[in-house]
């Protein structure tokens, strides 16, 4: 589908296979790729055939095939135009509608829920949130979490250059509703495990994916949302 933000990007829809939980989640992509990277789809297709309505789309500079990321406004601007066509075009988003992404995917959307607490999120599923550049602990990207004000699902590798479970645990002591989250041993940024075990691998994919839909399930049960 075609979304108007400003300028047009494109955005993909991944149905709710039965059972589906009632609810639809918005991912952002990370910095490096679009929304057809295989780490988006399979994600996507993952969530979608375990009964989440799942929609994907491009920030503008991706649409452009630019490689450099939009200043934070423009990349909000997006996120916010993508929430409104979803919740148009959407049934599940209106009853209760989730959003994140990777790493800068899901930066945004917190960047977005902390600055209108009045937008319609039932929560946000963050996949390798990205705290701070790799090396740089001085640049915390924290000051907003607090004002997120909405349930919050940290997906973090235990080896994310990014920022770790033991880094974010502190920060997030002070974040109401407590945020929940969910450590991948041995997950760098993309929660890759070292060796070659494709099966292993696949593996860790399916408990994430398993552990997001959990997580969405209470938080729809709990609002009355699920169908």
């Amino acid at each position: 589908m075609a979304l108007e933000v400003g300028e047009r990007t494109t955005a993909l829809f991944y149905a709710a296979e039965e059972p589906r939980i009632g609810a639809a989640l918005i991912l952002g992509h990370g910095a490096g790729a679009g929304q057809q990277s295989p780490f988006m789809t399979s994600f996507a297709d993952a969530l979608a055939a375990r009964g989440a309505d799942v929609m994907t789309f491009n920030f503008l500079y991706t649409e452009r095939k630019r490689r450099l990321p939009d200043r934070a406004p423009a990349l909000e601007s997006c996120y916010r135009a993508v929430i409104t066509a979803a919740r148009d075009q959407i049934d599940s988003a209106r009853r209760a509608l989730f959003v994140g992404g990777k790493s800068m995917g899901g930066r945004i959307a917190t960047q977005v829920a902390a600055a209108d607490g009045r937008l319609p999120l039932a929560g946000l599923v963050l996949l390798g949130y990205p705290l701070h550049p790799p090396g740089r602990l001085d640049r915390l990207r924290d000051a907003h979490l607090p004002h997120v004000s909405r349930p919050m699902l940290f997906v973090q590798g235990t080896r994310d250059a990014f920022g770790t479970p033991d880094e974010l645990a502190p920060i997030l002591a002070r974040v109401m509703p407590p945020p929940t989250v969910h450590p991948i041993s041995g997950g760098d940024h993309s929660f890759k495990v070292s060796g070659r075990d494709k099966g292993k691998q696949a593996a860790v994919f399916e408990e994430i994916q398993g552990a997001i839909i959990s997580w969405m399930s209470a938080i729809t049960s709990h609002r009355g949302g699920g169908s």
